[in-house]
């Protein structure tokens, strides 16, 4: 599955959207890539996911002992990637505004593979990387459905992207004049 066959799942799920967007990161955007319009269709979430899962395999060297998944976003493509991977998949949530294995013990030393929706700054994957890691895990990469950032965002491990879609977002302060005229909307998770 290339860029492009993903990019058609999410136009066929009316899941690529354009106004002016506030992103889980805080940055701004024209485009706003609503992959729960995707999600809710399980044939489509398992396609991505069984391709995402062969690329996984194809780069990660050595067992996987899980997938993890940063809650709310993650949830579902980990669950789905895993289920193609054969391994169990657990997740990480926020308790006072940190990302924490809460729900699971987990042996010191496992091999975990973390899987994302979509990526632009790669911050959640990072803060998952820190918990996993507070946990005893050893994180042998980052996996996610679309890098938003096109190969450009550097989340500490490697990073293995589905599809590559470079989106322009901005700095709040870095508005471009004709999206600062479209009222914003905030759709993402990152606060609940």
């Amino acid at each position: 599955m290339n860029t492009q066959d993903v990019l058609d799942i999410f136009k066929k799920a009316g899941a690529i959207l354009e106004g002016h967007f506030i992103l889980t990161s805080g940055r701004h955007s024209a485009i706003y890539m609503q992959k729960a319009k995707v999600f809710m269709h399980a044939d489509m979430t398992e396609k991505l996911c069984r391709a995402l899962a062969e690329k996984i395999r194809a780069n990660v060297a050595g067992k996987i002992d899980y997938v993890v998944g940063p809650a709310i976003g993650g949830l579902i493509p980990s669950y789905e990637t895993s289920r193609h991977l054969g391994v169990p998949s657990i997740w990480v949530e926020r308790e006072n505004g940190k990302f924490r294995l809460r729900r699971f013990d987990i042996p010191e030393g496992s091999r975990v593979v973390i899987v994302e929706d979509i990526v632009t700054t790669g911050l959640s994957i990072r803060e998952t990387i820190e918990a996993m890691r507070e946990a005893g895990a050893d994180v042998v990469a980052a996996a996610c459905i679309v890098d938003r950032s096109a190969g450009k965002v550097d989340v500490g491990v490697p990073l293995i992207p589905l599809a590559e879609y470079a989106v322009p977002s901005y700095p709040a302060d870095q508005i471009p004049e004709e999206l600062a005229k479209i009222p914003a909307v905030k759709p993402g998770s990152r606060n609940i």
